[in-house]
């Protein structure tokens, strides 16, 4: 058994993992997780970090329901629009389609 037989060790570029890899038969022959990042350095800043997401989701919130609270009246702009079009356009026109253009 020479030196490129024996199992080697390569860290993850990506996730900081160890693989050991057999060069024999050319697979992982086990693995090693790199460890887990604090996502917080303690309760102080994930609390802050709730409240912003729950401020933020109420904001939201809020927005939508302004949003529907005026879809009626801007809706019925909409519609009055179009019906405005309607009356200032010809009647005997009909619309300019791309084959017609052909």
């Amino acid at each position: 058994m020479g030196l490129s037989d024996q199992p080697f060790e390569v860290s993850c570029p990506d996730c900081g993992g160890i693989l050991k890899i057999d060069p024999v038969i050319r697979a992982v022959i086990s693995h090693t997780s790199a460890p887990r990042k604090k996502t917080f350095e303690d309760f102080g800043e994930a609390a802050k970090a709730l409240r912003e997401a729950d401020a933020r989701r109420d904001s939201l919130f809020a927005q939508s329901v302004d949003a529907q609270k005026n879809k009626d009246d801007l809706l019925a702009k909409k519609f009055a629009e179009a019906v405005k079009k309607a009356k200032e356009s010809p009647l005997g026109e009909k619309p300019l389609r791309d084959f017609d253009l052909e």
